[in-house]
């Protein structure tokens, strides 16, 4: 357990920042400017004191809302996707203006969860902030609603702050909405009292949290908040969940909102991709025996041990390694084609031609599920 506290913020050199639309939008009005050049001011003086920032910023179906003269957030994806493509363009362009008043450029980066489910795509969007980081520039990240569709959402921008944060090797992550941090209840319906640590998961057990909503102009929720916190704090982030409102003393370390310390050490970014944000494309059953080397002792897998393999993927691809019961023991990146696997199931390798003598999955291209990580 670490010991990192609110002064872990305080001291970020690099840090993510997620806002949502509620905090910058409203259904009759679009984008609401003052709200976000209140921000822009927050993040702008964040940069004067040499910090590097990414913002992730949802709003852009919102922003495209009034345009369009729509009156709510559109149930049909081809609408919600119109409303994106006008939206995100106001969006930026808004952002681009009141940045420019600090001498901060700004560059939009629109990512899919494909983008971060596919390994190749993983490492050129890390390129891509890296780069943009390191010419002076300050990144916008939104999911590119104008062409996802429900298959390849990230399902909203918590979640995907939470994998930014790590792919762009974020020393702390701000998840700024319209409440002011977590809460073990609803405080609109009753008493309720605002959460000032979490060292764990177990200090939420007895939080209600809800489910996501998808009423007025957002799509998130504290849920998703709280699971996007724990995801980065798994993963060595620190993490701060309270409203766009204090995102001035959050960054600066004071005590608001709710604060997530790590949960983990940092991981590197293959096993960080392969646990959170890989999609696997198949299933390799595993006996006993298999389940038992790759969890306990950190052995490869090899065919002698695999039972039934189901899906379709090729050599390289991501795949779930799973017990007899069908609970998921690993993730790990397959070395052969699933129409390779079957003849090979239950053999020892020193049966197997020679080509066929590797691992099905090597240690190193592997990470536990539910465990502790490999590696």
């Amino acid at each position: 357990m670490t010991t990192a506290d609110r002064g872990t913020v305080a001291g970020a050199r690099r840090v993510v920042v997620k806002v949502g639309s509620s905090s910058l939008t409203t259904v009759p009005g679009g984008l609401d400017t003052e709200r976000l050049t209140a921000l822009v001011d927050v993040l702008g003086a964040a940069r004067t004191a040499g910090r590097e920032v990414v913002l992730v910023s949802s709003g852009a179906i919102a922003a495209g809302l009034a345009p369009l003269g729509l009156d709510g957030r559109p149930r049909d994806l081809a609408t919600a996707q119109a409303a994106a493509s006008v939206g995100q363009l106001r969006l930026v362009q808004t952002y681009a203006d009141a940045f420019a008043a600090h001498g901060v450029t700004v560059g939009q980066v629109l990512l899919t969860a494909d983008d971060l489910t596919r390994r190749s795509h993983y490492r050129n969007a890390h390129r891509t902030v890296e780069r943009l980081l390191s010419l002076g520039v300050l990144p916008v990240v939104n999911e590119n609603d104008t062409v996802a569709t429900e298959e390849i959402r990230f399902g909203d921008n918590d979640r995907l702050a939470a994998l930014v944060a790590h792919l762009a090797q974020a020393d702390a992550l701000v998840l700024l909405s319209d409440v002011d941090g977590v809460y073990d209840g609803d405080p609109r319906s009753g008493p309720a009292a605002l959460l000032d640590t979490v060292d764990a998961p177990g200090d939420l057990a007895a939080v209600t949290l809800g489910s996501a909503r998808r009423n007025g102009v957002g799509t998130g929720g504290m849920a998703t908040k709280v699971e996007a916190a724990l995801l980065a704090a798994h993963a060595g982030v620190p993490v701060v969940v309270t409203s766009a409102a204090q995102a001035g003393a959050a960054l600066a370390g004071e005590r608001v909102g709710t604060f997530f310390r790590p949960m983990g050490r940092r991981p590197s970014a293959r096993q960080f991709w392969l646990r959170y944000a890989s999609r696997p494309r198949g299933r390799l059953t595993l006996d006993d025996g298999a389940v038992q080397a790759v969890r306990e002792r950190h052995a490869s897998l090899l065919a002698a041990g695999i039972t039934a393999v189901s899906g379709e993927f090729v050599a390289d691809d991501p795949v779930e390694l799973v017990g007899l019961d069908g609970s998921v023991v690993a993730r790990g990146l397959v070395a052969y084609d699933a129409t390779e696997l079957p003849a090979l199931l239950g053999r020892k390798s020193g049966d197997l031609p020679p080509e066929y003598r590797r691992e099905v999955v090597h240690r190193d291209e592997m990470v536990l599920v539910g465990g502790r990580e490999t590696g």
